[in-house]
Formats: structure tokens, C-alpha cells, sequence
């Protein structure tokens, strides 16, 4: 009589340790592969963006030599139309030269911001940005009624004498 039943075998149980041990290896070859092609691919676009990181960096000069720019300050951009005296064409402005946010607007010295706004051109001589870093630091804190009476003693941004 012919037995059908492979692990009546002797060598049956071999044979499954075997093939079990042949699938785990073969598995672990395939996952390595995968994983290192992955990691691969990763380290390529982290270079390409550190890459892109680096040269925006070195096009666009910093506003003040001495502030300390962290990912926080770099990414966030605030609607600096909120402060009294500023418009779209100043927020303009103020963002090519590397201001984007109150955070940095209430870092940068009224001197700094005279200077940017001669620099371009005598359009923007009537502008008095003397309040302006301390209504970016009130907005940036949140104090909006503080921010609110404070414009209320300004004209068009400037405190009136």
C-alpha cells in the first residue's frame, strides 16, 4: 500500500525546518534590499534639500547679522498688514529683505527698518516705523486689545507729537 501522507516521511519533519529556514532568510534578504533602497532614497532627497537649504541661504542675506534665525522664525509668515502703518507694498518690502513674521518685525531695531525703507527709494520717507517692532511683539504675543490701543494712539503708524 502506497502512503500519500508526506509526513509519514522519516525525513519530513527535515525537510519543513528546512523550508521554513530557507522562507526566513529569503525574507530577510528581500527586507534588507527594500530598506536599504529605501534608506537610499531618503539620503538622496535630504542632500538635494539641505542642497536647496544652503543656497537659499546664501542668496538671501539676513536682516540683522546678529539674530539667531531658527526653523520656527524661518517658516511662519504673519500678515504683517496688521500693523498700523504697514500696507502690502511695505509687508513686500519687509519680506525681501527677509522680514516675515512679527517675531523678527519686533527683533529688528527702528534704525534697521529706516535704513530698509531709504534704501528703497525716497517713496518711503513719510513712513515712521519707530512702533512698529513693538506692535509686532504685542501682535506676535497675542495682547491684541493692548495692540488695539496702541493704534489707537498712533496716526498712520506714527505716535503723534
Amino acid at each position: 500500500m502506497i502512503d500519500l501522507n508526506p509526513l509519514n516521511n522519516p525525513d519530513a519533519l527535515w525537510q519543513h525546518l528546512l523550508m521554513i529556514f530557507g522562507a526566513a532568510v529569503i525574507g530577510y534578504i528581500i527586507g534588507y534590499i527594500s530598506a536599504e533602497n529605501k534608506r537610499r532614497l531618503l539620503q538622496k532627497k535630504l542632500h538635494r534639500i539641505s542642497t536647496d537649504l544652503d543656497s537659499c541661504l546664501l542668496e538671501k542675506q539676513p536682516f540683522a547679522h546678529n539674530t539667531i534665525h531658527t526653523a520656527a522664525t524661518l517658516r511662519v509668515k504673519d500678515d504683517l498688514k496688521i500693523i498700523e502703518g504697514i500696507g502690502p507694498v511695505l509687508e513686500e518690502l519687509l519680506n525681501s529683505e527677509g522680514i516675515y513674521n512679527f517675531s523678527q518685525l519686533g527683533k529688528t531695531p527702528p534704525d534697521q527698518l529706516v535704513d530698509i525703507l531709504r534704501k528703497d527709494g525716497s517713496k518711503f520717507q513719510m513712513h515712521d516705523p519707530r512702533s512698529w517692532p513693538q506692535q509686532a511683539t504685542l501682535a506676535q504675543n497675542g495682547m491684541w486689545n493692548e495692540l488695539e490701543e496702541l493704534q489707537k494712539e498712533l496716526n498712520k503708524g506714527r505716535f503723534e507729537s
